[in-house]
């Protein structure tokens, strides 16, 4: 039966410690040691291969433990590697060092067999654990949710639902949200909020946008005509509903900062650049980015599909209509994100 060995890189510019670490690993069965003299050699060696556990020496020349674990800390590929100090220093002050560096332990040179080995075993123990620990934490994430956005698009197609030809709405909406999103975020564009978990969280809350539509009349919704102005004035009011509702339904959520953004998108996806949007007349960055791009891909949607009180409109006429209205109802940016990925848009 073929053993599974733990791959040991030991760093030292001493011959005579990498010989004598050798023969400590190699009495062992399911440990495989590295040699490496210097600590160039030991950041080179991790551009092309990889490690269970280091024994890194402090005091070498030409760079020393101190600098190599820095190095390996700031490399997403070997920063969660486990490293041991060697030293000859055993003083409370190298110890805590050591630790305060970022080693999961130390090991006073001439290396003692049993220590040495033990040292080695728990590292690599605890490591393993704390891996696969994060891996199940990360799995039941994923599936919570999914969960939570099968929830969500639940409730939206409630409300979608009651006009058959906006049951994927929501769908098409958020997937629009979210090419236009990344988009923004290979432009450079808003760093200081569109981070990587921004973007997910505006997708996920992408189609609750329109849920304070349950409470608007479905005479008002499904009327095939013009409506007056006092029916349009009810309408406006589904921005305030679905700020209410949510607030009211998912108050107690734990992520607090996904609230913030399903209410943010609910409230002010009808705002516009110019301040003449509504419920809040907001003008240009005072409104929410989140609400910003939701808005570019609510209009989209609804100018290129048939609704019950218009025909679809043609792409080139919806470009058009979205294009003169750039810094005027929409963030010109993102319209400009927006014409760049229109082609892949259209897929959607």
């Amino acid at each position: 039966m073929s053993v599974n060995k733990k791959t040991i890189v030991i760093v030292d510019d001493e011959k005579s410690n990498l010989v004598r670490a050798r023969m400590l690993l190699e009495e062992e069965e399911d440990l495989n040691p590295v040699l490496l003299n210097s600590g160039m050699q030991c950041i080179k060696y991790f551009e092309i291969k990889t490690a269970d556990l280091i024994l890194l020496d402090i005091m070498m020349p030409d760079m020393d433990g101190w600098a190599v674990i820095s190095l390996l800390q700031a490399n997403p590929k070997t920063e969660n590697i486990p490293v041991i100090f060697l030293t000859a220093d055993s003083s409370p002050e190298t110890e805590a060092a050591c630790f305060g560096a970022g080693g999961v332990d130390y090991a006073v040179k001439p290396m003692q067999p049993a220590s040495v080995i033990s040292r080695i075993r728990r590292a690599i123990e605890l490591n393993e654990y704390r891996n696969n620990l994060a891996a199940k934490v990360k799995e039941q994430m994923v599936y919570i949710d999914k969960i939570k956005y099968d929830f969500i698009l639940g409730m939206a197609n409630l409300v979608e639902g009651r006009d058959e030809s906006t049951g994927e709405h929501v769908k098409r909406t958020a997937a629009v949200v979210k090419a236009i999103g990344e988009e923004a975020m290979r432009r450079g564009l808003y760093p200081d909020v569109l981070t990587e978990e921004y973007l997910n969280y505006t997708y996920n809350a992408a189609p609750l946008h329109d849920i304070g539509k349950v409470k608007i009349s479905d005479t008002i919704l499904l009327k095939p005509g013009k409506l007056t102005d006092d029916e349009f004035d009810l309408v406006k009011k589904h921005t305030t509903y679905g700020r209410e509702i949510i607030s009211d339904i998912l108050k107690n959520i734990e992520d607090q900062n996904f609230l913030k953004i399903l209410m943010e998108i609910a409230e002010f996806h009808h705002e516009k650049w110019n301040g003449k949007g509504y419920p809040k007349h907001l003008i240009e960055e005072e409104i929410p980015l989140c609400a910003r791009i939701m808005a570019v891909a609510d209009v989209y949607d609804a100018l290129k599909e048939k609704r019950c009180y218009k025909d679809a409109f043609p792409l080139d006429e919806v470009y058009e209509i979205l294009q003169e209205d750039a810094g005027v109802h929409f963030d010109p940016q993102l319209i400009d994100c927006f014409m760049a990925i229109k082609d892949d848009i259209k897929n959607l």
